[in-house]
């Protein structure tokens, strides 16, 4: 019965059984798609008993449950008589009414985000040897040199290669296809071409696309193209090869399926490419740049206020993921990009602001996470501060915003320009090294951060005292790097259930690691619920509480759990573990199946789950955190199964 009010409550909620186009559901939320999202009653939604929070985005009406969202969504298509969608994958994307830009955002942020951390690892390298150059440290012919360039080259000159492998996958193709048309744009033979002496005849005399022809390709004239290290060409590429590929498939027979479609794909994809996508695709970034670059020269002061004042209120949109790309082809195109350095100020506007929230808050638990973001800002990180710090509370985040806008505009004044992408926080300070060394722009990216680290501080000290411990409606990020959204929400706490206090013990073995440093917003800002996650030594997940078994996923990589007492809990995993699809997850048991503390739940194998690139830090969440006075985190190393875990007062 609970579960049918809370139903027809939802359904009034979105507008009425009418309005509903079609609804599925993932691990912990309802997703809808609306036929007129306006109709929908977003407060009375938030405000329904039964309801954590909601989200809208990837065109997608998503209420989030928790636990118990597979009974939830039973009884909905019940009460609404609606058609079962069934379950769908956690990064499930609906994107069939995005606008152009929301497509667009999810292609570019869906190839990247895999390969942000290889490449900030290689910026850094690449970054700091130029350092050690310019100390005197080292010599561009010393073995150290060689060796630390190469490593901090190689992503970067092979970049074709990785983001093949990366769009591929994005396109739903082979992503070994992918690497193959990666690599034949950076064969060598390939690229020597372009610096070659021996002319046949020159295309396009006299205009900007002018190009001399020193080899063709079945008689067609081949415009040879430096590829090392570009990145519209080969996402084209792989678009392209995509639609090869469907088509293969359609037209060849099954049983040499195998080898044919990819001999298809590749034979045809890679001339193609060569001959007219490498060099549309390699003009048109040329022009990008010129753009961009003309657009700065006008004002590098205004575009860096504009730069600093928006960039957070660009990742919380998720926008940030288009400047990233224009940066690359910059960098492919000019050796830098004179953009994306504007705004490296932005997390340390955001710290100063967090800094000043230590010494003005009289709660312990704000003390707490502040000083957490604190550190994770100076790094980069600054999701903690953002959705658990500073956008609660609004003025804080304005007043960060500012702090940016500043550094900022003393960047643009001083020249900085990104030669590679190494990292964020600190670490972007070898971003700004380039040929010349030390120069005036990296002392200004310098000088930039500390500014906006001080006048944060400062600001949010004179004029944002008063909003720190008022009252909140918490903010929950906009979504994840597992969902592709970015869409900032609140939070509605829900009036607290009659639970008795209890301790849970560690349902897996290994070392503890706090909440706010999963790489996941959705659990590190604390929007699904407060709890810790551990980095597991084995793959064994056993029970943490006596009670029953609440939720399955099908694929394994999730169980919800409900106490005797009225604990409920979610273990989740690994990061993004969904899209193995039940590969090296086995369930041991069932809904609604009684269990006690230390019952073993799940085996997985924590060795092939690492090989397939998937991080494997598992969070264990209270879902009705606000049930509780307070989440205590007892364990704060090593665990084993068993050892006290979380106290629940």
């Amino acid at each position: 019965m609970a579960y049918e009010e809370l139903s027809q409550k939802i359904i009034d909620g979105v507008g009425g059984k009418d309005n509903v186009a079609s609804v599925v559901h993932c691990t912990t939320r309802l997703r809808f798609k609306l036929k007129d999202e306006k109709k929908a009653d977003d407060e009375a939604v938030k405000a329904t008993d039964g309801v954590i929070s909601l989200v809208k985005s990837g065109g997608q009406y998503q209420i989030v449950i928790g636990n118990n969202v597979a009974d939830v969504y039973d009884t909905l298509i019940k009460v609404g008589g609606f058609a079962d969608g069934g379950a769908v994958a956690d990064d499930y994307v609906d994107n069939s009414n995005m606008s152009l830009i929301d497509k667009f955002i999810d292609l570019i942020s869906g190839i990247f985000t895999p390969i942000l951390g290889p490449m900030c690892a290689t910026g850094m390298i690449k970054g700091f040897n130029a350092m050690f150059v310019a100390f005197g440290w080292l010599t561009e012919k010393s073995g150290t040199y060689i060796v630390l360039n190469a490593i901090g080259d190689s992503l970067f000159y092979f970049l074709p290669i990785v983001l093949g492998i990366s769009a591929a996958k994005k396109f739903k193709i082979d992503s070994y296809l992918g690497a193959v048309i990666g690599a034949a744009l950076c064969y060598p033979s390939i690229v020597a071409m372009t610096s070659s002496k021996a002319t046949l005849f020159t295309l396009f005399k006299g205009t900007i696309f002018e190009a001399p022809i020193h080899m063709t390709f079945l008689g067609i004239p081949v415009i040879s193209m430096n590829y090392t290290s570009t990145v519209i060409p080969i996402i084209l590429a792989v678009w392209f090869a995509s639609k090869v590929h469907k088509l293969a498939r359609k037209i060849i027979p099954d049983v040499v399926k195998t080898f044919l479609v990819p001999l298809m794909v590749v034979i045809i994809t890679v001339p193609i490419t060569l001959l007219i996508i490498g060099p549309i695709a390699t003009w048109l970034g040329d022009g990008i740049s010129a753009i961009v670059s003309g657009i700065y020269n006008f004002s590098p002061i205004i575009a860096g206020i504009l730069m600093g004042a928006f960039w957070q209120v660009f990742v919380i949109f998720g926008v940030h993921w288009g400047f990233v790309a224009v940066m690359m082809a910059n960098i492919a195109a000019m050796g830098y990009d004179p953009i994306l350095g504007l705004s490296l100020a932005a997390s340390f506007a955001q710290t100063g602001v967090v800094l000043a929230i230590i010494f003005q808050t009289k709660d312990e638990k704000t003390k707490s996470l502040s000083i957490s973001a604190a550190i994770s800002g100076l790094f980069g990180v600054t999701e903690p501060a953002i959705y658990g710090v500073t956008l609660p509370r609004k003025k804080p985040f304005y007043i960060s915003c500012i702090a940016s806008a500043v550094g900022g505009a003393l960047i643009g004044a001083l020249g900085t320009k990104v030669y590679i992408m190494a990292g964020m926080g600190i670490f972007a300070i070898p971003d700004a090294m380039g040929k010349n060394g030390m120069d005036r722009g990296f002392y200004g990216l310098i000088a930039a951060m500390a500014l906006a680290l001080v006048l944060g501080f400062v600001l949010q000290m004179i004029f944002g005292k008063s909003s720190v411990d008022e009252p909140l409606v918490e903010a929950a990020p906009a979504g994840t790097g597992a969902e592709a959204t970015h869409e900032a929400d609140k939070v509605v706490t829900n009036e607290a259930a009659t639970v008795i206090p209890e301790k849970l013990t560690a349902p897996v073995n290994g070392e503890i690691v706090p909440l706010e440093q999963v790489k996941d917003e959705v659990f590190s800002s604390g929007s699904m619920g407060k709890g810790v996650a551990i980095n597991p030594s084995d793959g064994k997940v056993c029970s943490p509480l006596s009670g029953k078994v609440a939720m399955v996923f099908p694929t394994g990589h999730a169980i919800g759990l409900i106490s005797d007492n009225g604990a409920e809990v979610m273990i989740h995993i690994g990061m993004d573990t969904v899209e193995l699809d039940g590969k090296g997850f086995k369930t041991l048991v069932e809904k609604d199946q009684t269990v006690k503390a230390g019952d073993p739940l799940i085996e997985f194998d924590l060795e092939a789950i690492k090989k397939a690139g998937y991080v494997v830090t598992t969070p264990v969440i209270v879902t009705n955190t606000n049930s509780y006075q307070e989440v205590k985190v007892l364990a704060n190393d090593q665990v084993k199964i068993g050892d006290q875990l979380l106290d629940l007062e």
